[in-house]
């Protein structure tokens, strides 16, 4: 790994332009959900710690490069005051005399809080004048947001390229746990790919038959692969269009010597509503006014025992229609094996994605994952072996 990391870096008395997601919820001013800005706390610690002064740059929802009063960060100085012990200072913009007074301002010990990057149009187009201009605040750069590190934008990446620059802690987390997970990975290395559509999927699946032994596919993605075999799903969601694909993709796996898991037996009911009168079937037995909501206990069984075999798992979708119960039976179960093996360090295990989050939260399994991405499509790209704009740029 070429990036540094704030151990290597001097911060005494200099200012520390950090690049943060605090992308909160907030309800009439206020945080409804601080668990992004928990997330810093620790680089922002660190940070003061050295004698450094934080200066943050954060985006926040969709402007499109104008100043819209709802979204301006101001709100958030409470819960930052909060996370962070320590106070906090606003400045109205991130570049020119407002941003460069309140830097000029800030004491020993505080942080400041710089207004919403994207209010300028430059930022989401990888600005270099915009990068320039916020550069000219600070004397280091530390990237602490992974999950905005598959978007090439000023404060992501063309500001990297100006200053000596640092991953913060968040960003090195997680970029050491995806390097564990498929950079260089205990084998061997299993993947679960789950969700509704393979056509959202492909440059992950493609990616992942060359690099992992196993890959268990769950879902309405999984109904796909099963038409694909000419197997009747019945009212299943399925892309019966994408069934060449998916025939690609079973060839690819097959010359790569990666297995790929199917459900062997399946939960099927007439309606798609919680407590539905439902019954299992094996897979190619669905009925024809029946669709198909779940893996089957055999299913469930068979994905244990490949969990068993394994060294290192990834993790993104969940199994069958989590959402409601009966329906959420086999992710749960197989959530439950993966943090069974994870605590007996069996396991190495990674998982990310919204949905993905949203079902391993919803089994009580996410805490005993070895790690859990919060950054959905960065996360993806990452799986989908894309290089990420704001990581290369902490590589120079």
């Amino acid at each position: 790994m070429a990036w540094k990391t704030l151990d290597e870096m001097d911060l005494a008395g200099k200012v520390v332009l950090v690049r943060v997601d605090i992308n909160v919820p907030v309800e009439n001013g206020v945080v409804t959900d601080a668990t992004r800005i928990e997330k810093i706390v620790p680089t922002i610690s660190d940070i003061l710690a050295k004698g450094g002064k934080p200066v943050l740059l954060a985006h926040f929802g969709r402007p499109k490069g104008k100043v819209v009063p709802e979204m301006s960060l101001k709100p958030l100085v409470p819960a930052l005051e909060k996370a962070l012990g320590v106070k906090v200072a606003f400045a109205p913009d991130c570049i020119g005399a407002p941003a460069k007074k309140a830097v000029a301002a800030l004491a020993e010990g505080e942080v400041l809080l710089l207004e919403n990057t994207r209010f300028h149009e430059g930022e989401e187009k990888n600005d270099a004048e915009l990068a320039a201009a916020m550069a000219a605040l600070g004397e280091v750069y530390v990237n602490d947001a992974f999950s905005a590190a598959h978007r090439a934008h000023s404060s992501t990446a063309a500001i990297a390229q100006i200053l000596p620059s640092a991953a913060g802690r968040l960003m090195e987390a997680e970029l050491k746990a995806l390097e564990a997970a498929l950079g260089n990975p205990a084998r061997p290395v299993t993947a679960v790919v789950g969700g509704a559509k393979v056509s959202t999927k492909l440059d992950l699946l493609g990616n992942l038959v060359s690099k992992v032994d196993h890959l268990v596919i769950g879902g309405g993605m999984a109904n796909t692969f099963l038409v694909a075999q000419g197997i009747d799903v019945g009212k299943s969601l399925a892309e019966h269009d994408m069934a060449d694909t998916a025939r690609e993709i079973l060839a690819k796996a097959k010359a790569a010597g990666c297995a790929i898991h199917l459900p062997v037996d399946v939960v099927v009911a007439r309606e798609f509503k919680a407590g539905a009168e439902n019954e299992v079937v094996p897979a190619d037995a669905c009925p024809a006014d029946a669709m198909i909501l779940d893996a089957g206990p055999e299913a469930v069984a068979q994905i244990a025992k490949v969990f068993e075999a394994s060294k290192t798992l990834i993790w993104n979708g969940p199994l069958g229609a989590f959402e409601i119960a009966p329906f959420d039976a086999a992710t749960n179960a197989a959530a439950a094996k993966a943090a069974e093996l994870t605590r007996a360090g069996a396991l190495i295990s990674v998982a990310g994605g919204g949905d993905t989050v949203a079902a391993l939260n919803k089994a009580g399994a996410a805490a005993d994952f070895s790690y859990i991405s919060t950054a959905g499509g960065a996360f993806l790209e990452w799986m989908e072996g894309k290089e990420l704009p704001g990581v290369a740029a902490l590589m120079h």
